[in-house]
């Protein structure tokens, strides 16, 4: 049997709350909050404190200009109710900026670099810089890629050569972020630093981590290998390094792809040259399975970087 003190604290508490919940109703933001919420008063006034702070988190994201800016206890979460049975739930959700945010870093995940500006890792097919009509020809191969790629039609990739700052790296990444929204895997290695990384993992006590750095490029799905031509060769890179990656690759049909500031041929002179003399047969090999991997295009446009 409920005791009359207990009755009266009861209908004392719901005053309480009564009086609690029509004071927070004076803000006319706020009663326009809780009236969208579609919930019975008797609910809601049992959760005002919890409301007003809800509230404010919700109004902060009306206002706000992106995740910089973000005045929540969370960056890019509002903490936001709901109705579970009879009573409400607080659950923290993301805004659209935390959404997007998530998105791209999910596409870019997709794409592992290796020694690669930043700017490389935002690549992407709608900020290509199609002015030039010296690119034209680049630009529609490698949409044709995409399409054909996306449908499962095996293709070589692309030995792209062209002045400096032409932006022929800013192209095949814009091509991997686009496919990484797919889920393809990729990497793009910019080859002078890459090599250095090699030889210093190498020498280092941890001699998997050579290992594993090594086996990886030798096996993503789509791979660039950056800059190609810029390297101090010596015979370890050229015959222990680059030949048997490139072997295979083509013995697994892997789309590899190149930028370099040098033609096949001239290429050919530079992998040739290293502290043991002139080793053209050498050379020779590494341009074969180049031209065995991918299809030639030369590129000359503007400098984009001045």
């Amino acid at each position: 049997m409920q005791r009359v003190s207990d009755n009266f604290k009861n209908k004392n508490l719901d005053y309480l709350l009564d009086e609690a919940y029509d004071e927070a109703l004076q803000d006319a933001r706020f009663k326009e909050f809780v009236c969208k919420l579609k919930i019975k008063r008797e609910v809601l006034k049992k959760y005002t404190s919890l409301l007003e702070e809800s509230f404010t988190e919700y109004h902060n994201c009306q206002n706000c200009p992106g995740l910089a800016a973000c005045q929540n206890k969370i960056t890019g979460y509002a903490k936001l109710p709901r109705l579970s049975g009879d009573t409400l739930e607080f659950s923290y959700k993301p805004c659209k900026y935390k959404k997007k945010f998530d998105k791209e870093e999910k596409l870019h995940s997709n794409t592992t670099l290796f020694n690669v500006p930043k700017d490389i890792k935002e690549a992407s097919i709608k900020k290509i810089y199609k002015t030039d009509k010296n690119r034209y020809k680049t630009i529609l191969w490698l949409t044709e890629f995409i399409k054909k790629y996306k449908k499962d039609v095996h293709q070589k990739g692309l030995y792209l050569c062209g002045n400096f700052g032409c932006g022929k790296t800013y192209l095949i990444a814009a091509i991997f972020n686009e496919l990484g929204k797919d889920g393809v895997k990729s990497a793009i290695v910019f080859w002078p630093e890459f090599l250095n990384s090699l030889k210093s993992s190498f020498n280092s006590e941890v001699k998997s981590e050579f290992k594993n750095k090594y086996n990886f490029v030798k096996k993503v799905p789509l791979l660039l290998i950056d800059d190609l031509g810029a390297e101090a060769v010596t015979p370890w890179s050229r015959d222990e390094v680059l030949c048997p990656l490139l072997q295979y690759r083509m013995d697994e049909k892997l789309p590899t792809f190149f930028t370099s500031n040098l033609d096949l041929k001239a290429l050919e002179n530079h992998l040739a040259i290293t502290s043991k003399g002139d080793e053209i047969v050498k050379a020779g090999r590494i341009i074969s399975r180049i031209k065995q991997l991918t299809e030639y295009q030369e590129m000359i446009s503007k400098n984009l970087r001045e």
